[in-house]
């Protein structure tokens, strides 16, 4: 995977190998030591790297943090299951064996929290995490109106507050079910919620569309 950090550097080229290192590095130090114990100078010594090494990728702890994190979310892909309802509870699924990991737990439950504190950090997370993961919303969407199951939206403004909305829905939902009420997310609860997530859709697009049929999909 190609490091995501922002910080760039003139000369020799940067080894991928050194960052993948750095970044699970700090992954298993956040699940070991958690945010306060986490510290740059540890990380470098658990990736077998000089601590220079890391400054020149990573000038502080938040954006370190927030890179291993969103490493572990890049691995997210949107699956071709051959329908809208297929696909939904195919990324679902993902996302909750994603998050049921003990460094993506850790990891995220602790950057969440120190950036009700820090707005820095808390667009840092908007802009690595969440932004990115809204693109397999835009994804699945246009597969979904090519298909015919959704009609297109010709409004750019209202298409992205629907696409903002059906992250926050569908992110919000596992978080909350993995994370908080510390539920499995299986396949059955991944159909169900899929269900209420696309009678959510169908009435949208009725209200937008009258003449337009509803999505037809299979029952679970």
């Amino acid at each position: 995977m190609q490091s995501r950090t922002p910080v760039g550097r003139t000369g020799r080229p940067r080894s991928v190998a050194a960052d993948t290192a750095i970044l699970a590095a700090t992954r298993a130090a956040l699940v070991e030591l958690g945010w306060s114990g986490l510290t740059l100078g540890d990380v470098a010594m658990r990736a077998g790297v000089a601590k220079t090494t890391l400054y020149r990728r990573w000038p502080g702890k938040n954006e370190l943090v927030v890179d291993a994190v969103a490493e572990l979310f890049d691995e997210l892909e949107l699956p071709d299951r051959g329908s809208l309802a297929a696909d939904i509870e195919g990324v679902v699924l993902q996302f909750a064996t994603i998050l049921a990991r003990p460094e993506a737990k850790s990891g995220l439950m602790a950057v969440l929290a120190e950036s009700t504190v820090d707005d820095a950090l808390h667009e840092r997370i908007r802009d690595s995490i969440v932004n990115r993961q809204k693109l397999l919303v835009l994804e699945g969407r246009a597969r979904a109106q090519a298909r015919g199951e959704l009609p297109p939206e010709p409004d750019p403004e209202t298409a992205a507050r629907n696409a903002d909305l059906i992250f926050d829905v569908v992110a919000g939902s596992v978080v909350h079910r993995t994370l908080v009420s510390a539920e499995q997310a299986d396949e059955s609860w991944a159909q169900r919620f899929t269900t209420l997530l696309l009678g959510g859709l169908n009435a949208t697009a009725q209200t937008a569309n009258p003449t337009t049929n509803p999505t037809t999909r299979r029952t679970p």
